[in-house]
């Protein structure tokens, strides 16, 4: 998920964002501000932290008029600081004023997610594991909680259910088997499509291997039971870690030697980065 990706899908859901803020008027605004004025307000850091989302922050306040300007003296994926001057917004003060929850919302929550990935990813330095997120995002957040992912140094794991085959346990019961769930996988998705099988258990990763899984992920194992799964697997496949891996969890994951190492709480559990829009000033 890239920067250009993410914002050619980005319009609609700012949008619908910006609607859910403002469903007829800011009636705050339009009280003490009735007419044009022009004005800027700076952009500070209260965290430290790495900030995501710059551009979809931009473009809450050039949805609500296009000729609004930025002064923006950092990028994506870069460490801020507490107390950082990151830039200003420059435009009619109304729109300044209705456009900064909204836009704050994203850059807060995507700079969270991007900080949390970054400090997981550096617990795995040195290592050949590739840390991926998962499908545990935010209703209508996706786009921009998979982009703030990759900012923070992580990779992406498929990005919705036609992206990839995933055999879970759910798949394989209505399947009846591992076995049936990867031939009937096979028959049904092209061959250049990946296919990967979710085992809980040894039986199940010895079936996965004959069965001619592409990769195999070990979900809610013991590290000795990983440790025996990939023995099993031998290289065969490749080999995903998952279930419950948190920041705290992830050291201890590096012995291991899988290839990936996937983690629904870089979506789900990475708190906001604390920022804030401030000195909003009339420009003469």
């Amino acid at each position: 998920m890239n920067e250009i990706t993410m914002m050619m899908n980005a319009d609609e859901l700012i949008l619908g964002a910006l609607k859910e803020d403002i469903s007829s008027e800011d009636v705050t605004t339009n009280a003490v501000m009735r007419e044009y004025r022009k004005g800027a307000v700076e952009l500070i850091a209260k965290q430290d932290g790495v900030l995501a989302g710059i551009e979809v922050f931009k473009r809450v306040f050039t949805l609500l008029d296009p000729s609004t300007e930025f002064e923006i003296d950092v990028k994506d994926g870069e460490e801020v600081f507490n107390g950082q001057r990151l830039g200003a917004v420059i435009g009619d003060i109304r729109v300044l004023l209705s456009g900064e929850r909204t836009a704050l919302n994203y850059l807060q929550r995507m700079s969270g997610i991007a900080t949390y990935t970054h400090e997981t990813a550096k617990l795995l330095e040195g290592s050949k594991i590739k840390l991926l997120d998962t499908r545990k995002t935010t209703p209508n957040m996706r786009i921009f909680e998979k982009y703030a992912v990759r900012a923070g140094g992580g990779s992406n794991h498929r990005y919705n259910l036609s992206d990839g085959i995933l055999l879970k346990d759910n798949h394989i019961g209505a399947a009846g088997s591992v076995t049936d769930a990867v031939r009937m996988a096979k028959e049904y998705a092209p061959f250049v499509r990946k296919i990967e099988v979710e085992a809980e258990n040894i039986d199940m990763v010895r079936e996965a291997v004959e069965a001619g899984a592409d990769i195999i992920m070990l979900d809610n194992m013991t590290h000795e039971e990983m440790k025996e799964a990939i023995a099993v697997i031998d290289g065969r496949a490749e080999t995903e870690c998952s279930g419950n891996v948190t920041k705290e969890k992830v050291a201890a994951l590096v012995d291991l030697g899988v290839d990936y190492i996937s983690s629904g709480a870089l979506t789900h559990s990475a708190p906001i980065l604390d920022l804030s829009l401030k000195n909003l000033r009339p420009i003469d």
